[in-house]
């Protein structure tokens, strides 16, 4: 069983955004990137598929510039058998993505697709149900626990209510959430190895794809600054002050 899993190129969660002077972006100049941490936990998880000897081949994908590649490095260090990159212009739109995958997934024909539920940068949380709506596949979101028998895969998801468990039929499209899986460290011996493993570099001409633009980013601004608190002298002050303007007693 063949598996695709989805990578994205992001700012590293450690680090704090800064929006650009002209309010135009955020600025990406000497900021360290990092693969979604999503995306990790979809890699883990194809991973473990492979190592349970469910799946025989492991394919990552990654839509973006060339810049993209060393994630890609990373999810091949990590286990991947091989990865794809699909060579656009950076940040192409949700549904752009969803199309480029959708013709990719075509001639590759996975058994199944495991992307991260929403990148940490954009958070639109779409390509997936896109994606499986392009497929016209059969998907789970959110993704806590996956389990194959047979050609059924079973993923339970945390709902409002507790755990929802869905049964899906092969081919089909799973999104991750955060307590699928907790993501390995890569190995020095196994960075090394994935500069030898095969990445083919992919135009959205080549996948029959034209892209278009269907919105436009109008202004970036950062978030207001939290306000300083106040100091009160007494409980008495607190509990006034609770009732009189927080209105919560």
């Amino acid at each position: 069983m063949k598996v695709l899993v989805t990578v994205k190129r992001v700012i590293d969660y450690n680090v704090k955004v800064r929006v650009k002077a002209d309010h135009s972006d955020v600025d990406l100049a000497n900021v360290k990137m990092a693969m979604n941490p999503f995306c990790e936990i979809a890699v883990e998880a194809a991973i473990r598929l492979k190592e349970a000897g469910i799946a025989t081949e492991v394919v990552a994908v990654s839509v973006g510039s060339a810049s993209c590649q060393e994630q890609l490095r990373t999810a091949l260090a990590l286990g991947a058998d091989r990865a794809i990159q699909i060579d656009t212009p950076d940040n192409p739109e949700s549904l752009e993505v969803a199309k480029l995958l959708a013709a990719l997934i075509q001639a590759e024909q996975p058994s199944l697709v495991i992307t991260g539920k929403q990148a940490i940068d954009t958070d639109n949380n779409q390509t997936g149900q896109m994606l499986a709506a392009l497929l016209d596949w059969p998907q789970a979101t959110f993704a806590s626990a996956i389990s194959l028998s047979g050609e059924q895969l079973e993923v339970t998801r945390e709902v409002d209510g507790g755990l929802q468990t869905l049964s899906l039929s092969l081919p089909a499209l799973v999104t991750t959430d955060l307590r699928l899986n907790e993501p390995r460290y890569a190995s020095l011996p196994n960075i090394m190895k994935a500069k030898k493993k095969p990445l083919e570099v992919k135009t959205p001409a080549e996948l029959g794809v034209s892209l278009k633009a269907h919105t436009r980013l109008i202004k970036v601004e950062a978030p207001a600054e939290r306000q300083a608190g106040i100091k009160v002298d007494s409980v008495e002050a607190l509990v006034d002050k609770l009732r009189n303007q927080a209105r919560v007693i």
